[in-house]
């Protein structure tokens, strides 16, 4: 299942980079562009006013409220993957046990390891595309509003402007750079064992380089900034982790 979620991301990050820019408005077609991008860019604007109309710091901030938001998800997720590490030998012994490809083989192996998972509460359907596809809808708005909303473009922020690409090209280093050591930090030891998934941690942070270099300063932004957020909750929920360990130990 991990290895639909990396080319899932790999095909959003195509899909997202030459999508149709045309600009968002309240008399905008379709149940996507009025429910979901259009209040996120009326959102965007609402803030950005609050601050002096800077979007810049409008982005900053709704990327990490968004990422706030949708946080249980990912602890979730998160709590689901270390129980089913603890829980591999049982399951690597249920597979020795039930080798047969026949049908009835395969359905006895299924029920073991559904009895398993239930015995220690651990959700398969957490480890798969669930949590993704859950919070897909919400990225994607957002993510198609800053693209959508023309004020956006005509704003400045630091050194460059929102809607050209960054003169220095910092800005797609350092979402490509951000994007590999969250992947690094995020990964855990049985994902980590995966080749598809292994793969996919070196050839995003490319994918990511070479998207941002010519796209609109504000989407290596928006890129960096989730990325940061993920690694500092990463970091926080490791220590966490092992203060706890600690302390049962």
């Amino acid at each position: 299942m991990k290895k639909y979620i990396s080319i899932l991301s790999l095909l959003a990050i195509f899909l997202l980079s030459g999508c149709n820019k045309a600009p968002i408005t309240a008399d905008s077609p379709g149940i996507w562009n009025h429910f979901f991008i259009y209040p996120f860019s009326e959102l965007i604007q609402y803030v950005a006013y609050l601050f002096n109309d800077s979007y810049g710091i409008a982005i900053i901030i709704l990327t990490i409220v968004i990422r706030f938001l949708i946080m249980p998800l990912t602890l979730k997720q998160t709590k689901n993957q270390e129980k089913m590490k603890e829980i591999q030998p049982e399951i690597q012994q249920l597979r020795e046990k039930h080798t047969g490809k026949d049908r009835e083989s395969q359905l006895k192996l299924q029920n073991e390891l559904m009895a398993v998972y239930k015995k220690h509460e651990v959700n398969p359907f957490s480890m798969g595309c669930l949590p993704l596809l859950i919070q897909m809808p919400i990225l994607f708005a957002f993510y198609y509003a800053i693209i959508k909303t023309k004020e956006i473009a005509l704003h400045n922020f630091l050194w460059f402007n929102l809607g050209t690409a960054d003169p220095i090209h910092l800005l797609p280093v350092l979402a490509a750079l951000t994007t590999f050591i969250q992947y690094k930090m995020s990964t855990t030891e049985l994902a980590a064992s995966n080749p598809q998934i292994k793969m996919m941690g070196y050839v995003m942070p490319i994918i990511i380089l070479f998207s941002a270099w010519k796209l609109a300063a504000v989407l290596p932004l928006y890129w960096m900034v989730g990325n940061v957020f993920l690694t500092i909750q990463n970091v926080v929920l490791q220590k966490r982790k092992k203060k706890a360990a600690s302390i049962t130990s």
